[in-house]
């Protein structure tokens, strides 16, 4: 039995996860092979909402909590670490198990029975549309789960800040809703098209940005010509982090015959 949450917006923004779970499940077991994790219904992700957000909180040694929260079953999982006994699902163990659990790519496994919500675990690799709450910091909650075309890592569903709640608008996501961010590229040929029906094509410039904006400390890149130093001139010298020779890696990528995989896109 879940007990009564006491966090509003976790209310507020269950029923809404809950049918863009169900939708994009649907969508995904018609198109993929591959296992899947039922989709959640709201109130047990309105549960996990609850106790995530009094976990983060809390402080352990000091330190608040980086945790993720799969909510899937061990038999969901590849290749799985369960515990010898299942722990109910509490801000405490929560907190107690955050330091274990830090690293990226590390998921708690969350379960339930006819008593409630329990840790069953860990996990590394979870199925497409798992539902997933990721501890970002105090009050600072983060639902998404894995693209079910394997075309990134993950997509961000809401995002709640203490009584704020924002639930991102997928029909603004893609780079063709964006005209005016488009033009504004320089007009060089750095994407490229994976052979014909295997899957979308791959513009560098966005990957490289979503992964200077993944550390949250912002960047910058600068697109020079080959063969000239002039434009070392408009730059404060002297640079900090040199590069000698040129890094060559992402032309490396782009030869590559398939750029769809995750594997290609983490290399980045």
């Amino acid at each position: 039995m879940l007990s009564e949450p006491t966090y509003l917006a976790a209310r507020m923004v269950a029923p809404a996860l809950a049918v863009h779970f169900a939708q994009h499940w649907a969508a995904a077991a018609r198109l993929s092979a591959v296992p899947l994790a039922p989709p959640p219904p709201a109130a047990l992700i309105e549960a996990v909402i609850d106790v995530a957000f009094w976990a983060s909180l809390r402080r352990e040694e000091g330190r608040p909590p980086r945790i993720s929260l799969a909510l899937l079953a061990p038999e969901d999982a590849v290749q799985p670490l369960r515990f010898a006994h299942q722990l109910r699902l509490t801000p405490q163990a929560l907190i107690k198990l955050a330091p274990a659990v830090e690293q990226p790519g590390i998921h708690l496994g969350i379960g339930e029975d006819d008593k409630g919500l329990y840790v069953w675990g860990t996990a590394t690799h979870i199925p497409p549309v798992c539902f997933v709450l990721e501890v970002v910091e105090p009050g600072l909650l983060v639902a998404k789960h894995r693209r079910a075309d394997g075309f990134g890592k993950f997509v961000n569903v809401a995002v709640l800040r203490g009584d704020q709640v924002r639930v991102v608008d997928e029909e603004n996501l893609g780079l063709a809703d964006c005209p005016v961010l488009r033009e504004s590229l320089p007009a060089i040929t750095l994407s490229s098209s994976a052979t014909a029906g295997s899957g979308p094509t791959v513009e560098v410039l966005l990957e490289l940005a979503r992964a200077m904006r993944a550390h949250g400390r912002g960047g910058l890149v600068l697109l020079v010509p080959t063969g000239s130093d002039a434009w070392q001139e408009s730059i404060v010298q002297p640079l900090s982090y040199p590069v000698a020779p040129a890094y060559d890696e992402v032309a490396t990528l782009l030869a590559e015959p398939d750029h769809t995989q995750r594997d290609w896109q983490d290399t980045l």
